[in-house]
């Protein structure tokens, strides 16, 4: 029960923060429920249903603040599902550490794009054609980058755009939307195959849903965009740190 206790309190300070930078937190959850002992799959699964969770409830909180941009959204979720799975079979042409020395560049380049460039003070504002090849774009590129490298693509989708000219709040917004889709595919493959853990995951879904109100609710009424911009920063250059870790160990 104490490892139960200590999972959700991991999944409520995790959420919370990655909530306001929209990458969800499975990349951090799934490392620290396996450190509990659980077993690699059912972290996994867990992991990624609780993505779902939290995005979804994080979401209803940015659609009422009109931070979702769906018309970039929506495109992304097509493109990104439809060349996730050539990105996937592309890993049989090169080595995944060579991948992932580029990712964690990748990372470290897009993390201190959001701590040192200076966004445009407004938000660039875009025809609906526009949008559309935007969200295709980015969402061709965060898929197939995604399938390639076994990483969520809200990684890629966040800082691109805010490169874009997206408001950071709305770039996260809109990334924590099209994480739910990405995430809820990811569990439902890995229950097909029966990793799921009941007791954990009922447990740590309280965490996941506390830590994903309160995040959404910082994003949209506490916290500046510069401020979002930091975190988002930040949260990237962990993610590259944990990376590197796993390449050095």
């Amino acid at each position: 029960m104490a490892t139960l206790l200590l999972a959700s309190l991991i999944v409520f300070g995790f959420t919370t923060v990655l909530t306001i930078a929209g990458v969800g937190a499975a990349f951090i959850i799934i490392p620290a429920f396996f450190w509990l002992g659980v077993p690699l799959k059912e972290a996994m699964a867990t992991a990624l249903l609780l993505n779902g969770i939290s995005m979804a409830i994080a979401s209803i909180t940015f659609i009422r603040n009109k931070l979702v941009a769906f018309g970039t959204a929506v495109p992304i979720i097509i493109v990104a599902s439809a060349l996730s799975p050539l990105g996937a079979y592309s890993t049989k042409f090169v080595s995944r550490d060579t991948l992932l020395w580029l990712f964690v560049g990748f990372l470290v380049f897009a993390g201190s794009m959001m701590l040192f460039f200076k966004a445009k003070k407004k938000e660039v504002q875009r025809t609906h054609a526009q949008e559309i090849g935007t969200g295709a774009t980015v969402g061709g590129i965060a898929g197939y980058l995604g399938g390639l490298l076994g990483v969520g693509g809200g990684n890629f989708i966040v800082p691109a755009l805010v490169w874009l000219g997206f408001d950071p709040k709305r770039a996260s917004g809109t990334t924590s939307f099209i994480v739910i889709f990405s995430s809820l595919a990811g569990f439902l493959g890995h229950t097909a195959m029966g990793h799921i853990n009941v007791p954990l995951l009922a447990l740590s879904a309280l965490g996941s849903i506390a830590g994903a109100y309160l995040g959404a609710w910082l994003l949209a009424r506490k916290l500046q965009s510069a401020q979002v911009k930091t975190i988002i920063g930040v949260v990237l250059y962990v993610i590259a740190a944990r990376m590197l870790w796993g390449l050095m160990g």
